[in-house]
C-alpha cells in the first residue's frame, strides 16, 4: 500500500498571498503567530504579509527567534511565544527554517508529551495534528510547504535530527514567486539546488512509484529549464522555479530521500554549511555511486534535464550524460565543485557516521555503509 499527503489547499502565482486573508476568515481563526526569520523582517519581506493582515484587522504576533538552521531552542522558544500569544493558528514566512520551526512547534503545541524536542526525531507516534500552519515560502528550493517533514539541529550534539511525521503538513500553502524577487543569486542557486536534489533523489529512492515518479520528472524539468533565469532574476525564472521545487515536495515528502541529503545533513550541523550547497556539491558523486542501482531512471533524468538523443545511447552514456547536465547546472549557477573549503578531514568519521545514522540514509537506492559514505566523503575534498 502506498500513502500520498497533500496540503488541503495551495494558491500559486503572482499575488497568491492575498488569500491569505480570506483563509484565515474563513477558518474562523482569531490570532496568528508570525514565525519569520529577522532578515526576512529586515528587508521588509514579512512585511507584505503583515500589512495584508493589518488590513483586514487580523490579529498576529511577530516570533523571529529563527536561525538558519533551527535549533531545539528556537524550538521552545516559539512554543513559548505561540502560549503567550494566545494565538491559534502559524503563519511560516520563509524557507525552511522558519517553516520547520513552524512545524515544531505547531505539533508540540497539540501533542503536549513531546515537549522535549528530541522526542519528535524520526517517524514519532503523534496522536493529533499540528496547529494549523498557513506556509509561504521565500525561496524556491525547500519545499517545507507540502511536505511531511522537518529538520532540526541538535547543537548541542552537532547533529541534525530529520522529523517525519504526517501530522505536521501545512493546512493551505501560498506559493507566490513576488516573495521570492529579493533573493540574492547565491541563495536562489542553492534553494534551487536543493529541488533538484529532491526531485533527483525522490525519483530513485527506494520508495518511489509511478505517482511520485510522476511528479520527480516534472520537477526535474522545469528546475532545469528555469533555474539559470531565476538566478538571473528574471519573472519566468522565478515562476518557474516556485512551482518546480513545489512539484518536487509533493513527491519525495511521500517516498523519502537518500544520502546525499543524509551526508549534506551533517555538513549544515557542524559547519552551518547552507543546505543547498551542500546537496548541490554532493549530488553529482552520489548520483555516480548510485547509478548501478537505478535501472534505466538515469535515461529519463537526462531526458529531463534537456539532453538530446538519450535513446540512441548506452546505459553508461545516459547514465554520464545525466551527471554531467547536473554538473553543469550547478556550475552555471555559481556552485562550488567541491567540499575542500568546507569539511576538515579530522571530522569525517564523524560526519560519515552520522550521515548513515541519518533518516534519509535507508530510502537510498544502493546499500551503503559507514565505510563507503566516509569513502564519499574523501573523494569530495
Amino acid at each position: 500500500m502506498n500513502r500520498f499527503i497533500l496540503n488541503e489547499i495551495s494558491y500559486h502565482g503572482a499575488g497568491a498571498i492575498a488569500a491569505i486573508k480570506d483563509e484565515a476568515a474563513g477558518r474562523g481563526f482569531k490570532k496568528a503567530l508570525v514565525c519569520s526569520d529577522p532578515d526576512l523582517i529586515k528587508f521588509g519581506v514579512t512585511k507584505k504579509v503583515t500589512d495584508l493582515l493589518d488590513g483586514a484587522g487580523l490579529a498576529y504576533d511577530i516570533f523571529s527567534e529563527i536561525k538558519p538552521n533551527p535549533t531545539i531552542e528556537n524550538v521552545q522558544a516559539g512554543v513559548a511565544a505561540f502560549k503567550a500569544a494566545g494565538a491559534d493558528y502559524i503563519i511560516a514566512i520563509g524557507g525552511g527554517s522558519s517553516m520547520d520551526t513552524a512545524k515544531a512547534v505547531g505539533i508540540i503545541i497539540n501533542n503536549p508529551e513531546f515537549a522535549d524536542v528530541r522526542s519528535l526525531e524520526g517517524v514519532a507516534d503523534t496522536k493529533n495534528k499540528c496547529v494549523p500552519i498557513f506556509a509561504v515560502p521565500t525561496t524556491a528550493g525547500t519545499a517545507a510547504e507540502v511536505t511531511i517533514n522537518y529538520v532540526i539541529t541538535d547543537a548541542e550534539k552537532n547533529r541534525k535530527m530529520v522529523c517525519v511525521d504526517p501530522h505536521d503538513i501545512p493546512v493551505v500553502a501560498f506559493v507566490d514567486p513576488e516573495m521570492m524577487e529579493t533573493m540574492p543569486k547565491s541563495l536562489t542557486a542553492a534553494t534551487g539546488m536543493d529541488a533538484l536534489t529532491h526531485a533527483i533523489e525522490g525519483y530513485i529512492t527506494k520508495g518511489a512509484w509511478e505517482l511520485s515518479d510522476m511528479f520527480h520528472i516534472k520537477a526535474i524539468e522545469i528546475i532545469a529549464r528555469s533555474l539559470r533565469g531565476a538566478v538571473a532574476n528574471t519573472k519566468e525564472g522565478r515562476t518557474d522555479m516556485a512551482l518546480g521545487q513545489y512539484v518536487a515536495g509533493m513527491g519525495f515528502s511521500n517516498v523519502g530521500l537518500g544520502i546525499v541529503h543524509s551526508m549534506a545533513h551533517p555538513l549544515g550541523a557542524l559547519y552551518d554549511t547552507p543546505h543547498g550547497v551542500a546537496n548541490a556539491i554532493i549530488l553529482p558523486t552520489v548520483m555516480e555511486y548510485n547509478a548501478p542501482a537505478t535501472g534505466e531512471k538515469y535515461r529519463e533524468i537526462a531526458r529531463a534535464m534537456g539532453v538530446k538523443g538519450v535513446d540512441e545511447m548506452s546505459q553508461e552514456e545516459y547514465r554520464k550524460a545525466a551527471i554531467d547536465a547536473v554538473k553543469q547546472l550547478s556550475q552555471d549557477v555559481g556552485i562550488p565543485a567541491d567540499l575542500k573549503d568546507i569539511v576538515k578531514t579530522e571530522d569525517i568519521p564523524f560526519l560519515a557516521q552520522s550521515a548513515f545514522d541519518d533518516a534519509c540514509r535507508p530510502g537510498n537506492p544502493r546499500d551503503t555503509s559507514v565505510e563507503e559514505i566516509t569513502e564519499l566523503y574523501k573523494s569530495l575534498l
